[in-house]
């Protein structure tokens, strides 16, 4: 249920392993790179964290040589990436331990649509809704589909996935067939989102993603911003702000908002930039999750991945990332025995193991901040944040630590790895080397800037 890229990764993760796959999809698909109507974030900055880039690799073979020759940019952790964190400017090591992943929303989108629809086992069922579940609280046996323009018919299936996103109704429909007791949570920074696309006044490949952290310990509306090299020589810039303090649709304002952020480099990127789009603004920032896994009886034939179980704020950038990680733990299962009884429940749980590492990582940031609601801070996260922000100032100066975050934020190793002795050790250390004063540019980077286009 769902064309989206949950739906798309779904179908990859089972193609191998039935007879026939039906996406139901209720718009029409788009052709090429083209917007795909239900996704509103698309239009703000995306990239894959190496974890999920890989297991897009797995599902999909040839994945990354697709991207890469449609113009996306596989950018080293942290050596092209000039990060403003609240304790300070992280160094660009040399010693590269990751990739991420920088194109636009709509390119990966379609690169994995177009490969998981070469597969002649994936159907896909456009201008369809699934309007509810066929089978009782044990057994899910299909879905009752409503085509535009036709009458109601059912679509039985061995297995049904929900992969609709944050419109899912699977809840509901548990609860008519006597699934009950689901816990849910919402909290929501109520941080505001604008973007904007850009023509980079200097050359794309290799140029590294720029990003200013928010501060949650500072007075005032938080705020924060990014510059992603995408596909194009452009430049996605997104920039971010909590009530009271957000930036507009206003085109003038978007670049004296960007100076009003705790440094002032993204502003003067843009100055030489060429704008592209209009400003485009997103309310819908808060975290929400369904705790699936946690319920006494789960039945049979059904699976929800992606949106279904668990959205984000998507300033921390995990969310494809986890879609990801979830289907390749739903083809290692099928590819084990099958559709064999308890798969169901199995699948709902070991999706669940990257959604706790996300909503952990989301979670443990947008409760400092003073506009959430939802979920306030105790004594226990406090202790935590002050860790968290041990291990960030440490980091600006210590390969070990820096290492040590990126491998949680990169979706490869729990947030508990933090805890390891070496770990702690080195965060009571602190940084080996004295803090940067500011952004560190490559000469490169800089000559080109400085010579042709009169950047500081």
């Amino acid at each position: 249920m769902g064309g989206s890229m949950a739906g798309m990764l779904a179908a990859a993760a089972i193609k191998d392993q039935v007879r026939t796959v039906d996406i139901i999809e209720a718009h029409d698909l788009p052709e090429g790179s083209a917007p795909r109507v239900g996704v509103p974030q698309a239009v703000h900055i995306h990239l894959l964290q190496s974890g999920g880039l890989d297991a897009i690799e797995s599902l999909l073979p040839g994945t990354i040589d697709q991207l890469l020759a449609a113009g996306a940019n596989r950018i080293p952790v942290t050596t092209d990436m000039v990060v403003y964190s609240p304790e300070g400017w992280y160094r660009r090591w040399q010693r590269t331990t990751h990739h991420l992943m920088a194109a636009s929303r709509d390119l990966t989108d379609h690169v994995v649509r177009e490969r998981v629809l070469k597969d002649p086992r994936v159907n896909v069922r456009t201008r369809t809704k699934a309007v509810g579940l066929l089978g009782n609280s044990r057994q899910i046996t299909g879905v009752r589909i409503h085509e535009a323009g036709q009458a109601e018919t059912e679509l039985p299936a061995d297995l049904v996935i929900d992969a609709s996103g944050r419109a899912s109704r699977t809840p509901t429909w548990l609860a008519e067939l006597g699934v009950t007791g689901l816990a849910e949570a919402h909290i929501d920074s109520g941080l505001v989102y604008a973007s904007r696309m850009y023509r980079a006044p200097v050359p794309n490949r290799s140029w590294p993603v720029i990003s200013v952290q928010a501060d949650s310990r500072l007075p005032g509306p938080a705020s924060a911003g990014a510059v992603l090299p995408i596909e194009g020589d452009r430049w996605h810039v997104s920039l971010m702000g909590a009530p009271g303090g957000h930036p507009t649709r206003d085109a003038e304002g978007f670049e004296r908002f960007a100076r009003t952020l705790r440094h002032p480099v993204i502003a003067d990127l843009l100055r030489n930039a060429q704008p592209l789009t209009d400003v485009t603004v997103t309310h819908s920032t808060a975290n929400r999750r369904y705790y699936y896994e946690r319920l006494k009886a789960w039945p049979e034939g059904l699976v929800a991945l992606g949106d279904s179980v668990a959205a984000f704020n998507p300033l921390y950038g995990h969310g494809v990332s986890v879609i990801a990680q979830g289907a390749l733990a739903l083809r290692d299962l099928l590819g084990d025995g099958g559709l064999t009884p308890g798969l169901a429940r199995r699948a709902q749980r070991m999706i669940a193991r990257p959604v706790d590492v996300a909503w952990a990582l989301a979670i443990g940031q947008d409760i400092h901040f003073s506009t959430t609601t939802g979920k306030r801070p105790n004594i226990a996260d406090r202790l935590l944040q002050r860790y968290v922000s041990r291990l960030s100032l440490t980091a600006t100066g210590s390969f070990r630590v820096a290492t040590a975050l990126t491998d949680v934020l990169a979706l490869e190793a729990p947030p508990t790895s933090l805890l390891r002795p070496s770990v702690v050790l080195s965060a009571l250390a602190g940084p080996l080397r004295p803090q940067l004063a500011g952004p560190q540019f490559t000469p490169e980077e800089l000559s080109l800037m400085n010579d042709r286009h009169g950047l500081p």
